[in-house]
């Protein structure tokens, strides 16, 4: 058995093209390791390739036992499945996935293996080997092709004898690439979900036969560049018939599974194209030390949890945020006359959010346990937030979770300065709204509170809470206390309500309920055709909003009672439910309360709760939405700095819209 040796002289004595298979793979990772050496840097390994090539070169026979050596190597594994499918899953199944790369990361691999792929993850299993791959310069590329090169003894040498073994394999890899991507344009969540155009003259379709001829052509040695034209040409649209699913996800709905689908074929149209740059450019070799960089850094990422983990992550954001995108787009105001809209809205949503806060005191009053008086409260918060919903007014903090996924889905080119003018114009469009919607809420329903406890005390001829309710509330909502942590805490929690929500229309869209709901017999001939049609449009445009207002009363009235039964103690601060609180408290305690410090360091909190919810909610959202549609760090890092900007230079244009833009 070969093993790891300290200098290359004691390694090429154990050279042996003869040996079994098993021992020529483990010659090779001994040769790796010493490449790399002990450091394992960049360095050293482009020295120690520079040094076996010139000990090669100075000893024919040595060389040619190499050479030997190789050819057997090759003969005994598949170069073109590595080639064409290395780095890509057979399926979306992140359970599997994980425990693939777990057993990959702690068990032992066995180099006893004809496949590429599973040799290729053991020789180049080293982080630093991308590095130096992509380190190697022209001249050590041509002497390692000089070397490795080999003439071919597969199927296409009778059309060509001159035929080299890495441009066979080049041939293969790219006739199992075009086959992929044949199949998965043809499977039917894809199929059905592209535009009518795609969908008639589908052109994967000609993908096979444009590839033939091109193949006929190369090996011919005819005039390519109109092959080379054609087929790109017909690579180009397949991937613009997989894009304009995207175009349909309102339709249609869309799985993780189908987003997979489309980003593996994404990366299969790429790989052809770096093949066919190997197969027909390459005269000097850096496509193909490129396509050994892009393979080694895939085997890192094969090997990363935390890859896996981004990468689903991705596809799960790709599935919200697409659907809330659709919803957000109602909540951002861009003229002053949408802006004073979204004033009344609040101030309708702040005067329902009054009762609702009189609500929650009865219930507390009723002294249940802590889990039924969650219970009731979220249900009490829920039929709020509904009616609010159904009566067309607005809760400010539900906003940011839906409308942050609308902006990004604008970013699709952050590259050019008028993206990111137009982008930045959105983000000022949002905070204005964000402020109208907050400022409308916290406007009437401190007001509207503090009349009705004034009604319910001339009615049961005592306060709607009790003095000591209303120090407690006054100290609850203090800013001296934990009052902003419990506001980032509930800022998540609005988040995972538009998560949910975004969850179940795209379910609701996915399974064409809306369809079924209009057209399926049995419920037309209960509901009437016309009533049925009436109810699948209602369903269509409120079922997102419902499942997020519904979820958000349960969470924010559950979520305090089960995180105490595990001694964790937060609890939830809503700016529009505290400003209500606040103005039952003063209500109940007369005028004398604006003597009282605890009162002012109450009403300091609310602004500072607003921003907490608000800011949270849409941090979240918006990296959700960035990962979505994979904006970059140098793409975030542009926006970041283009925000900067407009609001050192306009810094008015985020609180109030010009009144000629209405």
């Amino acid at each position: 058995m070969a093993q790891p040796a300290r200098d290359l002289p004691a390694l090429l004595d154990t050279l042996d093209p003869q040996a079994d298979p098993v021992q020529r793979h483990l010659w090779l990772i001994a040769l790796l390791q010493w490449l790399r050496g002990p450091k394992a840097d960049k360095a050293t390994a482009l020295g120690h390739i520079d040094m076996l090539l010139d000990v090669l070169e100075a000893r024919p026979e040595l060389r040619q036992q190499f050479q030997l050596w190789w050819r057997e190597l090759l003969k005994a594994v598949d170069l073109s499945s590595l080639l064409s499918d290395y780095g890509f899953s057979a399926r979306n199944a992140f359970v599997s996935e994980l425990v693939q790369r777990l057993h990959h990361r702690w068990l032992p691999a066995s180099p006893q293996t004809s496949d590429a792929g599973e040799l290729f993850a053991l020789v180049l299993s080293h982080p630093a080997d991308a590095q130096w791959l992509a380190a190697l310069s022209a001249p050590t590329l041509q002497r390692l092709a000089s070397l490795l090169s080999s003439p071919s003894d597969g199927h296409h040498v009778k059309e060509n004898p001159g035929l080299t073994h890495w441009q066979d394999t080049l041939l293969d890899a790219l006739t199992f690439c075009n086959s992929q991507i044949r199949a998965t344009g043809f499977s039917p969540e894809i199929r059905l979900r592209m535009d009518s155009a795609a969908q008639q003259h589908s052109p994967f379709r000609e993908l096979s036969a444009s590839f033939d001829r091109l193949r006929d052509v190369w090996l011919s040695g005819q005039d390519l560049p109109e092959a080379v034209a054609a087929y790109s040409e017909q690579l180009e649209a397949c991937n613009q018939a997989a894009s304009s699913v995207y175009q349909h996800l309102d339709a249609h709905g869309i799985s993780v599974d189908l987003v997979f689908r489309l980003r593996q074929l994404r990366d299969r149209i790429a790989r052809v194209r770096t093949l066919l740059l190997c197969l027909l450019d390459d005269a000097q070799h850096q496509h193909s030390a490129q396509l050994l960089v892009h393979l080694a850094t895939r085997e890192q990422e094969l090997r990363s949890v935390g890859a896996l983990i981004n990468a689903s992550s991705s596809l799960l954001a790709a599935k919200v945020a697409e659907r809330n995108s659709e919803t957000g787009e109602h909540y951002i105001t861009r003229n002053f006359a949408e802006y004073r809209s979204m004033l009344g809205q609040a101030a309708g949503g702040g005067a329902l959010t009054a009762l609702t806060t009189a609500l929650k005191f009865a219930v507390m009053a009723l002294g249940l346990s802590a889990f039924w008086y969650g219970f009731w409260a979220g249900a009490v918060y829920a039929a709020s937030f509904v009616l609010i919903q159904l009566l067309h007014f607005t809760l400010a903090t539900k906003q940011p979770a839906m409308t942050a996924p609308a902006m990004a889905a604008k970013l699709k080119d952050v590259s050019t300065p008028a993206a990111l003018s137009a982008f930045v114009d959105e983000v000022t469009h949002l905070v204005r709204s964000q402020t109208a919607a907050v400022i409308g809420n916290v406007a009437l329903v401190f007001p509207v509170t503090v009349l009705l406890a004034l009604a319910v005390q001339q009615l049961r001829g005592a306060p709607m809470i009790d003095t000591a309710t209303a120090h407690y509330v006054l100290h609850s909502l203090s800013l001296q206390g934990p009052s902003l942590l419990y506001a980032a805490f509930t800022g998540v929690l609005l988040f995972s309500s538009s998560i949910l929500a975004g969850w179940v229309e795209n379910w609701f869209v996915l399974h064409r309920l809306d369809s079924a709901l209009r057209y399926n017999p049995r419920i037309t001939a209960l509901l009437g055709v016309q009533r049925a049609a009436r109810w699948a449009l209602f369903w269509r445009h409120n079922i997102s909003g419902l499942a997020a207002n519904i979820s958000l009363g349960f969470i924010l009235g559950l979520a305090p009672a089960v995180l105490g039964f595990f001694a964790i103690p937060l609890d939830v601060r809503h700016v529009t439910l505290s400003a209500g609180q606040l103005g039952a408290a003063c209500a109940s305690l007369g005028t004398e309360v604006l003597q009282q410090p605890e009162f002012w360091w109450a009403v300091a909190a609310i602004p500072l709760i607003g921003l907490m919810n608000v800011g949270v909610s849409y941090f979240f959202a918006f990296r959700v939405a960035l990962r979505a549609h994979e904006v970059s760090a140098m793409g975030r890092n542009l926006i970041y700095k283009s925000i900067g900007q407009r609001l050192l230079s306009a810094p008015l244009s985020f609180l109030w819209p010009a009144r000629s833009s209405g």
